[in-house]
């Protein structure tokens, strides 16, 4: 038994002070665990934390994108019915147009068949009056020739000056 006490002896100076640090240092593992710990549970409630407002702010953004789609769907769906409206007022104005420039046309045409009445018709009035002025320019001719007196002869000769102012007085207001 001596030797059971001597290796008991032998075992306790030698393992018992090792247990002790040991102990002592499972203590301390064991505090700075529980820290550890402590510090990961409150690590946990902030990512929960966190994890719930990212869950919420993607909420909101998908909320946010719903609205800003409806918003889009709308605006195209009003700019279509605007390019509609668009499409119908210039088809209409060009109908307009069309048949603004027929109504022209029809004026013109008829203005250009009046004008060409117009100038027909001045053209006999011309006509007319130049056949009338040499019928009396051959009539002065012959009465010249039939007066025989110097008398007569200057009595014709004013009537003539007076026929020639005649005439060129008519020539003027047919130019004009």
């Amino acid at each position: 038994m001596e030797i059971m006490e001597a290796v008991r002896t032998a075992i306790q100076e030698l393992i018992v002070p090792d247990l002790t640090r040991i102990r002592e240092e499972n203590n301390e593992i064991k505090t700075i665990l529980t820290l550890t710990n402590k510090r990961l549970d409150d690590v946990n409630l902030h990512l929960a934390d966190q994890s719930r407002r990212i869950d919420e702010t993607n909420k909101r953004i998908d909320e946010t994108n719903k609205r800003i789609d409806a918003v889009r769907d709308e605006l195209v769906q009003r700019i279509d019915e605007t390019n509609k409206r668009i499409d119908g007022v210039r088809d209409e104005l060009v109908q307009r147009i069309d048949e603004t420039n027929k109504r022209i046309d029809a004026v013109r045409d008829e203005l250009v068949q009046r004008i060409d009445e117009t100038n027909k018709r001045i053209d006999g009035v011309r006509d007319e009056l130049v056949k009338r002025i040499d019928e009396t320019n051959k009539r002065m001719d012959r009465l010249y020739d039939v007066v025989v007196r110097r008398e007569e002869h200057a009595q014709s000769s004013q009537r003539l000056n007076a026929v020639e102012r005649d005439m060129a007085e008519l020539k003027r207001r047919i130019a004009a």
